[in-house]
């Protein structure tokens, strides 16, 4: 009977070496979970991104990038938004750049609003500028009417504030632009899809969704044209708008 009873000694060791593994589980839950969260968080927050313009949502090492012409008076823009961001969360091998271009029929609000949003990515980065974006897209009026006067992003910092009052923000659109238009684009939203492996691009007018944005992805993976860098328009005809 004596052999069966612990000594007290040995029953508390047991009860703290008990304790001492809850504890571990716990932290390691506990760090499981904060993973989890961070996972979550935009790709545009990536340390491994430039610091500036052109600002980019997803993965850098993406094989292939959307770059946006937009206005961000634009409905259309505004609406497309939240889709094209969903579309880009679930492909990792595609990536989003934004690209300014401010409709004359929505001016001087949309250049107000894209100053904020390239101020908002000078002094936050990439993850400001895409949270910059989200927040325009939710408080503006829209169709050139601007953001109620009583409306302020939030986390406005003198820095912002300095940045607004100077001139950088307006040569990044201004550049942005006029690259547009000399590419023939002059309504919103556009999408160029660009193969970073092979250096070939595929004009896409509109607001080109799911599997037709997919089917342009593979459009353009399995073309063999050697002879220039844009499949010519006529070549989507198959994809769906």
């Amino acid at each position: 009977m004596r052999g069966l009873l612990r000594h007290p000694r040995a029953t508390g060791r047991s009860s703290w070496t008990i304790v001492a593994v809850v504890v571990t589980l716990l932290v390691l839950l506990a760090w499981s979970f904060g993973r989890g969260w961070q996972a979550d968080r935009p790709p545009a927050a990536e340390t491994s991104e430039p610091a500036g313009p052109p600002w980019r949502y997803g993965r850098s090492d993406a094989r292939f990038t959307v770059v946006e012409y937009a206005d961000l008076e634009c409905l259309y823009c505004k609406a497309y938004f939240p889709v094209l961001k969903r579309w880009i969360d679930a492909h990792a091998d595609v990536n989003w750049q934004w690209h300014h271009l401010p409709l004359p029929m929505h001016e001087p609000a949309a250049t107000r609003a894209a100053r904020l949003a390239e101020c908002a990515g000078e002094v936050g980065g990439q993850a400001s500028f895409w949270n910059a974006v989200a927040w325009i897209h939710s408080n503006t009026l829209g169709n050139g009417q601007g953001l109620p006067s009583e409306v302020q992003l939030p986390g406005a910092t003198s820095a912002l504030h300095e940045c607004l009052s100077s001139t950088r923000p307006d040569s990044i659109i201004r550049a942005q632009a006029e690259d547009a238009l000399q590419a023939g684009i002059a309504a919103t939203p556009t999408l160029r899809l660009i193969d970073n492996r092979t250096g070939r691009s595929l004009l896409l007018p509109g607001a080109v969704e799911g599997d037709a944005l997919l089917s342009a992805v593979d459009l353009l993976a399995a073309s063999s044209d050697e002879t220039t860098n844009e499949i010519p328009a006529d070549s989507t005809d198959d994809v769906e708008r």
